[in-house]
């Protein structure tokens, strides 16, 4: 089995959970925090919904510099799911598309010109995928916390009893 075929159903099932706790994103509360220091609600969502777009350019390229990234932006939960959807695609699509080689690559993260770190490509595209697990869990306190029912993501919630 390729590194892809093992990757592709976790990653699926992963953003299929995901897209469900999007989906109850109130738009009306995008500036609320839970604390000064913590993000708005509406960018903790945002930056949700565009991480599934970091892995086709880590398998593209060598590099994703955060200097030129677009800044956080209040959007509407519909133009959120849009964008995660559209990332999802294309992560499905550049993760099918690779070979156990293109895993191998040195991937850097940098800042401008200091590079805060290197790792081959796999561990990257891993711990994305855990880095985007580990925001989708604060972005269900937050739901929580403006009393939005959660949806399953690995079993039922207090809200739903189903598995999804």
């Amino acid at each position: 089995m390729s590194i892809a075929e093992g990757l592709l159903p976790e990653f699926e099932q992963e953003m299929t959970s995901t897209r469900r706790l999007l989906e109850r994103v109130p738009s009306d509360k995008a500036r609320w925090k839970p604390h000064p220091k913590s993000f708005a609600l509406g960018h903790l969502a945002q930056l949700v919904a565009r991480m599934p777009g970091w892995i086709p350019r880590m398998l593209r390229g060598t590099s994703l510099d955060l200097a030129e990234g677009p800044g956080y932006s209040f959007e509407t939960t519909e133009t959120l799911l849009a964008e995660f959807d559209r990332n999802v695609a294309e992560a499905k699509q550049a993760i099918g598309r690779s070979s156990d080689a293109d895993y191998t690559v040195p991937w850097s993260l940098k800042h401008g010109d200091q590079v805060i770190f290197t790792a081959p490509r796999g561990v990257v595209v891993r711990q994305t995928i855990s880095h985007l697990v580990h925001h989708r869990g604060q972005l269900t306190v937050y739901l929580r916390l403006v009393d939005v029912p959660l949806p399953p993501i690995y079993g039922p919630t207090a809200d739903e009893r189903s598995f999804g």
